[in-house]
């Protein structure tokens, strides 16, 4: 158990997560295969399953695709910081960038005007940027520790480097109705038309060649409540992942329009109400995007069928399976379960666990 984690009197699970903050604190936002680190964020999953015992044993068989943290080489200029938004090789400028603003003002302050600068990038690297920030913010608000703030920082990086939107219309106003609703009216990209270079990022690109897509963002409004809007994501993403999820690229795509939308849960208690609405309206269309880059069928209209595994074995099936993608999608899904309880969560974490397969 670290010092901070003693002094704090944290329990088991966050203690676990502080020990893991502190071994990946050298590392970097990448891994040796090419793709994005999720040691943090299934650190933070296991930590809230309740599972902090299963921290170390994942961060095992984790290690050796880890890299060094890049090192910041430039300063950002505060006044002209939009000019960096973007560049992936500034990583290390921007961790710096936000250490610097972690040590000058409360997180909470910094978290709430950087995630609503960054929103329209929720694309961000596949989703990850904002997601990382989330799972970064739920552990903060369990114990603010120099290693938490350190991961924020690392986090809000990421979001910056990565930064990438997609297109959007200018138009004002938005359309009523529920997220399902809204996701029948988008469209899919025609299959001679997809651009699927070896990455989520590098295919959503095809995008800009879609000019019906930039209303997407206007289909949703999420109606008056902010917390039913999000569990509407939710839920319909995860029955998008149902649909659509038939391998383990397809399954992985649709983690994300899932787990990014469950994120903004995680953002939302500390922006205002107009910045959470815009955050809603990001989030929308971040997963429409991969809905219509990747999808192949509309979700069903009649509830899924709940898996035989209770919620507890679910959990020790993703532990098993040791996928960093069937873990999170477990733990958004069992924690949106927990609030407004729809059969579609349940089915979509059993259905992951089937097409998922660590270092697949």
């Amino acid at each position: 158990m670290t010092a901070a984690a003693k002094e704090a009197g944290m329990d088991r699970d966050d203690a676990a997560l502080e020990a893991a903050y502190e071994a990946l604190a050298p590392c970097g936002p990448d891994l040796s295969n090419g793709m994005t680190s999720h040691a943090p964020m299934v650190a933070e999953a296991l930590a809230s399953l309740g599972r902090g015992d299963a921290v170390e044993p994942w961060l095992a068989g984790y290690r050796g695709l880890l890299l060094p943290r890049p090192t910041a080489r430039a300063r950002i200029d505060t006044g002209r910081w939009r000019e960096a938004l973007g560049h992936e090789a500034r990583s290390g400028d921007w961790s710096a960038f936000f250490a610097d603003a972690l040590a000058e003002a409360p997180w909470r302050s910094v978290l709430a005007t950087w995630s609503g600068r960054l929103a329209p990038g929720m694309c961000a690297a596949a989703t990850h940027g904002p997601i990382r920030v989330a799972h970064a913010a739920r552990a903060l608000a369990r114990s603010d520790t120099p290693l938490r703030r350190d991961e924020l920082a690392a986090a809000l990086g990421y979001w910056a480097a990565t930064y990438q939107t997609l297109p959007t219309s200018t138009r004002a106003g938005v359309a009523g109705g529920s997220a399902r609703d809204a996701l029948a009216r988008v469209a899919l990209v025609p299959p001679g038309e997809r651009r699927f270079d070896g990455t989520i990022t590098g295919a959503l690109a095809a995008l800009d060649a879609q000019p019906a897509f930039a209303g997407v963002i206007d289909w949703f409004d999420g109606g008056e409540s902010l917390d039913a809007a999000i569990s509407d994501l939710t839920e319909t993403f995860a029955r998008a992942f149902l649909a659509n999820a038939h391998d383990g690229l397809t399954a992985i795509v649709f983690v994300h329009g899932v787990t990014s939308a469950a994120a903004l849960r995680a953002l939302v208690p500390y922006l205002d109400a107009a910045t959470a609405r815009g955050a809603l309206r990001y989030a929308w269309q971040a997963g429409a995007a991969l809905y219509a880059t990747f999808g192949t069928a509309p979700p069903r209209a009649e509830d899924p069928e709940p898996p035989r595994a209770t919620q507890g074995e679910l959990v020790e099936r993703a532990i098993a399976n040791g996928d960093e993608h069937a873990i999170k999608l477990a733990e958004a899904c069992l924690a949106e379960h927990a609030r407004r309880p729809a059969p579609a969560y349940l089915a979509a974490a059993d259905r992951a666990l089937e097409l998922l397969v660590r270092g697949s």
